[in-house]
């Protein structure tokens, strides 16, 4: 899902360029409220985790690839605003530190996994939390199921970008058929470690979760404020 440079040509990368800085603008401001003294060095865990486990990368197609996103545990513990900038910091220290993902085409991959990915996460794990009991188990299970979505949605996401500016030959068909798949398979992955790990913290910290304290402790931050 790391984008080279050149793959996509300049003016669809500047463009996702311009969305992703905006979103990532409005993050900043957005974290304020999810953030404070205790959950900020979670969040930073959290970032540090998935640095990791994207360095794991399956060639899929095209000169693309696949690995683990974390953007559902990142919304799920954080919320969606630090998940965003905890996923977008990785991607910027990734092409840098390795030249995982090109420079020029960070606005791509940030789109796909720090947007996309992000907030389909939150879409889905908000909507189960509606319908399933308000248990620790049931965040769990809705953490997992986000992140089954989410990466196979972030995939798509790429897909429209390579149909829209592609600068190789291989046909949208089979990317879209070689991305959805791979990715597919990857989310299964990811939604049992996204299970395990959010059911970890919450049976140590639960006061720490975003998805289980929810809009109630974001108020109760911006009240303190």
């Amino acid at each position: 899902m790391h984008i080279p440079d050149g793959f996509i040509d300049i003016p669809t990368s500047a463009a996702f360029a311009a969305i992703a800085a905006g979103a990532v603008a409005l993050s900043l401001k957005g974290a304020k409220s999810s953030l404070d003294d205790k959950t900020a060095p979670l969040a930073g865990l959290t970032a540090t985790f998935i640095f990791a486990v994207q360095m794991l990368n399956f060639p899929v197609a095209a000169g693309t690839s696949g690995h683990l996103l974390g953007a559902a545990l990142a919304t799920v513990l954080v919320g969606p605003y630090a998940a965003t900038l905890a996923l977008t910091i990785v991607l910027l220290l990734q092409a840098l530190l390795f030249a995982d993902g090109g420079l020029s085409a960070l606005g791509l991959s940030a789109f796909n996994m720090s947007i996309v990915a992000v907030w389909v996460s939150y879409a889905i794990f908000f909507t189960l939390k509606k319908i399933l009991p308000k248990t620790k188990s049931s965040t769990a299970a809705a953490a997992g199921i986000a992140a089954l979505i989410s990466v196979p949605a972030a995939a798509a996401s790429f897909v429209l970008q390579y149909a829209i500016g592609a600068n190789a030959t291989f046909s949208v068909s089979a990317v879209l058929a070689a991305m959805i798949g791979t990715h597919v398979l990857i989310g299964i992955g990811e939604a049992l470690i996204t299970l395990f790990a959010v059911g970890a913290v919450l049976a140590s910290r639960s006061d720490l979760v975003y998805g289980y304290t929810g809009e109630k402790a974001s108020l109760e931050i911006r009240n303190a404020k």
